[in-house]
């Protein structure tokens, strides 16, 4: 069914370079705005890391898994990113849309980019759609918050930081723009970003 006349609920895509700190941010959001605020569950391909859980941090499948979801039209976008993929099916977020919950999306460049021309042709998310763009001030600042994290080796390191350099090229498609600073400040302005779209 479609979405109720006084449905406003926004689909905001959070997006940035690997460790530019938009997961943390994202998570703040969440705690600060559910249950009116939901984090869209995405799905990847690759394993899942030391505490994270299938259907809460990620949609974990296999790559026959993921191609047959693929083929059956059940993606609103996927893309191929650091030897994995990643998609955010359909259904994560056609029902909490309608039921007019906002929808809080961490997804890479890649992704967001695919993910704004796939809402273009579809009448739910089209118009709902508002984009964040997170980065780091410089690459160097970049390499010290990976190198921090202690997530990855040297080589995936590197990798990571040219993809960033590509990435940080996309930027000027997003509405809105945060250069990172602390923890607080990041979080405080994707708040008043959410606050003032909420009010419009």
């Amino acid at each position: 069914m479609p979405p109720e006349e006084h449905n406003t609920a926004l689909l905001i895509i959070v997006s940035g370079p690997a460790g530019s700190g938009k997961t943390t941010v994202c998570d703040r959001m969440i705690e600060a705005f559910s249950p009116s605020l939901q984090r869209v569950v995405t799905s990847t391909t690759r394993a899942p890391r030391q505490g994270e859980q299938h259907e809460k941090d990620y949609f974990f499948f296999t790559d026959e898994e993921f191609e047959k979801r693929v083929k059956a039209g059940q993606f609103y976008e996927w893309a191929q990113v650091h030897n994995h993929r990643y998609g955010t099916l359909k259904s994560e977020i056609r029902d909490k849309l309608n039921r007019n919950i906002n929808l809080l999306l961490n997804i890479d460049v890649q992704g967001a980019a695919t993910f704004r021309r796939a809402a273009k042709v579809d009448p739910l998310p089209a118009g709902r759609l508002l984009s964040v763009f997170i980065t780091p001030g410089s690459i160097e600042q970049l390499r010290e918050r990976l190198f921090s994290r202690g997530q990855d080796d040297q080589a995936e390191i590197e990798r990571r930081l040219q993809t960033a350099k590509k990435e940080l090229a996309e930027g000027e498609h997003f509405d809105h723009h945060i250069i990172t600073g602390t923890r607080e400040e990041d979080f405080g302005r994707l708040r008043d970003i959410y606050l003032a779209e909420k009010g419009s």
